[in-house]
């Protein structure tokens, strides 16, 4: 790679000199303050579109020269970001075919940010030759280490010239309107196509009630947007090829599969804004109805465990989309955001304990938005390493500062990566097969937080864990579970099959096999293709109503060892045994005494299939016992306490054992938001070839 640096972790953030152009003093106490802050790695240019092009043409780059030579000078690297996620106002006032429309087909007017249409020709070669210019400028100067491209991609537009280009991408998929409408299932409600013309995007005021055509949409949004990511990254890979690529994803952000991005960027990177010290309630990921803060609830330091355990979901995700390399914390908040119903400092001690428990699942970056805050503009509250008082004399200026130490004082964990043996599906195509269909209880139909509470479950016992889609291979997991595997992919029973045949364990849900890629329910009875894996039919799905509850009541010397009884709430599914052994029963309703819980010998391996949405306990001990069966151990050789979490890397040699409390009371002998790192000779040579580290 270009401008390879020392084996080092990356500290920084989003720095935007160009708002300070007639104050060159703030600019000169910048490079002061990056000193005392550890900064070795700053991104800029990302809204500089206006500085650097301020007149069709006509391109100032004397600014960015002079920034680039004295970040080079000082030893800190930069993330260049080319500027295509927000653009000029006289860019929209000539062309007016790059401003979006809205579902309802109105023109947006010029302002905001990421306000512009990814399939006009003229946005593409604008963005195209600012871009080439950038590269050709600064491909070989000292201070590039990475390209930062555009930021936080997303939304979608609806103009004519997109609605031809989804015409395009529908005859390119099905080849013909015949094809187009079996898959779509068009003849209900007499909706059958017989012109290309007469298709158009899901709209509130025309077609919205065609499940194919919503699901074909956003796959459209996807490649499209995609392909404008691979339209203006390449000038960087034809004049920069030795410089990576990186962009700012957004964890479980619904408008984009970043499984396909994953193999066209050289950095998984995401913006993590977790909702700290937050009083959730009943909308905590991971939690449980009606718990309180006498039991443990949201309103008690329970809510930051609860928090933490879905940071460590999403950090999994970001490391698994490309292969467990390590991954970049591209944007973080060291204080507050702008953006939440109430948002919350930190409490003393937590920036520096969310910021290595991201290097604790394999980040190698910490990275703020913003080093400053701006003076004016919507985020102008929003938190940043220099406060408006600019001077390093605050709390949290000084909290940056132990996390610039601490990461010097770790830079050996640089490159070393996480091995997971556990792997929990969660998949994009499946989330929006999910969201948008009609049935059952729309407002429990949550499969984030299905992802969640069972990655949850393993998080609490220090047991790391992948976060793969359906198309992955499963072989060198020895657990995988599949959360409300609604639809599925062609391929994907037959890699299930494959992986438990061989000896693995499976743990699937209600909501599974229902309907295949095109939207379509199986024939022949759920959960389709997982039937015979699965070795049972599923009849009926009965959604509860909101506070209405069942039991779920295992069965006497049942191998899981459960005992007593277990809360269901939202959801009951109903099924049939076809060779699977039923392990706890419903306890309530007219189908009390029907299978709720069940196991199937499959091959070598075992399907476990959880037919009921119930508490956490239950999953808990579920996956305590499947871990147990398959031989799968936590990183921590001790019981930790509730709220203390372990995590490992290694680079083959060393093994990097972070412990870290997320309670508000001390715990396992560290103190509230405590961490520490340990390390240990590898307890198996697991990366003869470890990632190599950022530059």
């Amino acid at each position: 790679m270009a401008n390879p640096a020392p084996r080092a972790l990356l500290h920084g953030g989003d720095w935007n000199p160009d708002q300070w152009l007639d104050r060159p003093e703030v600019i000169d106490e910048d490079f002061r303050l990056f000193e005392l802050a550890g900064v070795n790695i700053v991104a800029i240019g990302i809204f500089a579109w206006t500085r650097l092009e301020p007149e069709e043409g006509r391109y100032d780059f004397s600014w960015l020269d002079s920034i680039m030579d004295r970040l080079a000078a000082a030893g800190i690297k930069a993330a260049l970001a080319t500027p295509s996620g927000a653009k000029p106002a006289w860019m929209a006032r000539k062309y007016p075919e790059i401003l979006r429309c809205g579902p309802d087909r109105t023109r947006d007017f010029q302002g905001g940010r990421h306000n512009h249409c990814y399939t006009s020709p003229v946005y593409r070669r604008k963005a195209a030759e600012i871009n080439e210019r950038l590269a050709g400028r600064y491909a070989k100067h000292d201070a590039l280490s990475l390209w930062h491209v555009s930021n936080e991609y997303g939304g979608e537009c609806h103009c004519p010239l997109c609605q031809a280009a989804f015409r395009s991408w529908l005859k390119d998929r099905y080849g013909s309107l015949e094809a187009l409408n079996a898959a779509w299932w068009t003849d209900f409600w007499s909706h059958r196509y017989g012109n290309w013309d007469e298709i158009e995007s899901p709209s509130p005021r025309g077609e919205s009630s065609l499940q194919g055509l919503s699901l074909d949409w956003r796959r459209f949004v996807d490649r499209q947007s995609l392909d404008f990511f691979l339209a203006e990254s390449e000038p960087l890979r034809r004049l920069n090829p030795g410089t990576p690529i990186a962009i700012n994803m957004m964890g479980t952000y619904p408008g984009l599969d970043y499984w396909n991005w994953a193999p066209h960027v050289d950095v998984a990177g995401w913006d993590s804004y977790p909702r700290w010290h937050a009083n959730h309630g009943n909308e905590t990921l991971g939690g449980e109805p009606g718990r309180t803060a006498e039991d443990g609830g949201p309103s008690s330091g329970m809510a930051d465990v609860d928090e933490a355990a879905r940071t460590a979901f999403v950090h999994d995700l970001t490391r698994s989309l490309k292969e467990g390399r390590p991954w970049m914390l591209i944007e973080s908040t060291p204080s507050q955001v702008n953006w939440q119903p109430v948002n919350r400092l930190k409490a003393p001690g937590m920036h520096l304990l969310s910021s290595i428990q991201a290097i604790a699942h394999g980040s190698d970056s910490v990275m703020y938005f913003q080093w400053r805050k701006s003076r004016g503009g919507p985020e102008k509250f929003h938190g940043a390493v220099v406060d408006h008082a600019g001077h390093e004399n605050t709390r949290t200026f000084q909290e940056v500062a132990d996390v610039g130490r601490g990461l010097r004082e770790i830079g050996d964990v640089a490159g070393s990566r996480v091995e997971a043996e556990v792997a929990i599906v969660y998949d994009w195509e499946n989330r929006w097969a999910i969201d948008g269909f009609y049935g059952f209880g729309k407002a429990e139909r949550n499969y984030e937080r299905a992802c969640v509470e069972f990655h949850r479950s393993f998080w609490r016992r220090s047991i790391a864990c992948d976060v793969p889609n359906q198309s992955q291979d499963f072989g060198h997991y020895k657990v995988v579970v599949a959360p409300w595997l609604h639809l599925v992919k062609p391929g994907t029973a037959e890699r299930l099959e494959a992986f438990v045949a061989e000896g693995g364990t499976l743990i699937l849900t209600f909501f599974s096999g229902m309907v295949d890629q095109g939207d379509l329910c199986f024939e022949g009875g759920f959960p389709g293709p997982l039937r015979r894996l699965a070795g049972l039919w599923s009849e009926e799905l009965d959604p509860l109503w909101p506070g209405q509850t069942n039991r779920l009541l295992p069965l006497a010397g049942n191998p899981v060892g459960l005992r007593g009884e277990y809360a269901i709430d939202s959801f009951c599914e109903l099924v049939h045994l076809e060779g699977a052994e039923a392990l706890a029963s419903y306890g309530d309703d007219w189908y009390a005494g029907r299978p709720a819980l069940t196991r199937h010998r499959f091959g070598k391996g075992l399907v476990y299939y959880l037919a009921a949405r119930t508490e956490t306990r239950l999953l808990d001990e579920l996956s305590d016992h499947v871990c147990r069966e398959a031989g799968v151990g936590s990183v921590w050789p001790e019981v930790l306490p509730p709220g203390v979490n372990a995590q490992k890397r290694s680079d083959g040699t060393t093994d990097f054992i972070f412990i870290m409390n997320f309670n508000r009371e001390g715990a396992a002998g560290l103190p509230p938001y405590g961490q520490r790192l340990e390390r240990r000779p590898a307890a198996r040579s697991q990366n003869a070839d470890p990632a190599r580290h950022i530059p």
